[in-house]
């Protein structure tokens, strides 16, 4: 019978496996292999080995081999593999993707796929694919932006923020929009309902008819929304809708209004409106900034859960779907929850704004 290679450890030795085979953060294949060696310096031999550890013993023979050879540094690391050499993992053809990636375009595209960059680079689409994933490029993606210009930015982000973050006292809090022009858009063909194997299915076209703007306020402190449903979003229906937030709040609490700085909240009878009911607070928003207007988070779950997927056959149909949704949302409220403060947006905008001129002067 073949016998393995004789182990004898030192005591530090013994100790450093023992520690290696026990621990709770090593690799599980390091504690493996550590409990292999601990074994061969029992004198088991690798089939007795591999039977208790549950491994083939190739595998013991292999690593008890490794720690002979270069003691406990052969088992921490994965043994070289044979086949062959990835070309493309090689560092300069992995630098000269990225460099081509991020920096060059096809003559005949906006951006790299994986198959031109293949044909460029002389390697596979496979190997293109796996280097972008590894250092987070996705060439097929873009994302929109746009920094406010806005020379009171950071006292308006400051006041806002700490509405969200600190709210005063005996007050409310409504983050407030209009998602104007919401099309009751009917499809040219009824379409097939969602069943086991089947996705359901929707035509392309559509019918419109007519459009309606929702007036909303959102209540950061519990989530609840009052809504209005208006034909236009001129300054006399915010004025409406003004008047419906005076009749829907508690009147003994000051009134606190985030909205944009659409020309329709600074009409001259808005602001007669406003002097004449001092508990309204307006607090505008940066311009270029909607995103730190919480009830758009509010329009977006309205539009994803209810309006783009629906079927309205009038506007009196898409209205009453808005309403109900409304209606189902203040049943059991949940409000959204403001966390980023203003000294970390600021750091996200002067990282922004120095990777702009870099783009521009560059």
């Amino acid at each position: 019978m073949r016998v393995a290679r004789p182990v004898v450890l030192a005591e530090d030795q013994k100790s450093h496996l023992r520690a290696v085979a026990n621990s709770k953060t090593a690799s599980v294949r390091f504690a493996q292999r550590a409990k292999m060696i601990l074994l061969a310096g029992d004198g088991l031999q690798d089939k007795q080995i591999a039977a208790t550890v549950g491994v083939r013993r190739q595998a013991v023979a292999l690593w008890r081999g490794r720690f002979l050879d270069l003691g406990i540094d052969g088992i921490a690391k994965d043994a070289p593999r044979g086949g062959r050499h990835r070309t493309a993992r090689l560092p300069d053809k992995v630098r000269a993707i990225i460099e081509r990636t991020t920096q060059t375009t096809p003559p005949d595209a906006t951006h790299w796929s994986t198959n031109s960059m293949a044909r460029a680079e002389g390697v596979s689409a496979s190997t293109v694919g796996r280097i972008w994933r590894e250092h987070g490029i996705k060439p097929h993606r873009t994302k929109s932006f746009k920094l406010s210009n806005d020379k009171r930015f950071v006292e308006k982000l400051e006041d806002i923020v700490g509405l969200y973050l600190n709210p005063p006292e005996h007050a409310i809090v409504l983050s407030c929009d209009e998602k104007s022009q919401i099309q009751a858009l009917d499809r040219t063909q009824p379409g097939l309902p969602l069943r086991k194997g089947k996705t359901a299915t929707m035509t392309h076209d559509y019918v419109r008819n007519g459009t309606t703007t929702l007036f909303a306020a959102l209540s950061t402190l519990d989530g609840q929304v009052i809504g209005a449903c208006m034909p236009r979003h001129r300054h006399q229906e915010w004025i409406k809708f003004l008047k419906l937030i005076d009749a829907r709040t508690p009147a003994d609490k000051e009134l606190h209004l985030i909205v944009d700085n659409y020309s329709t909240h600074k009409h001259p009878k808005v602001l007669r409106w406003l002097q004449r009911h001092p508990r309204f607070h307006i607090h505008f928003t940066p311009t270029s900034a909607s995103w730190l207007n919480m009830v758009e988070r509010f329009f977006r779950d309205l539009t994803g859960k209810r309006l783009k997927r629906g079927v309205f056959t009038s506007v009196q149909n898409l209205i009453a779907a808005i309403q109900a949704y409304i209606q189902v949302t203040n049943e059991s409220p949940k409000p959204f929850v403001w966390t980023a403060k203003a000294t970390d947006i600021l750091e996200k905008v002067k990282i922004a704004r120095e990777s702009l001129h870099k783009s521009v002067t560059g």
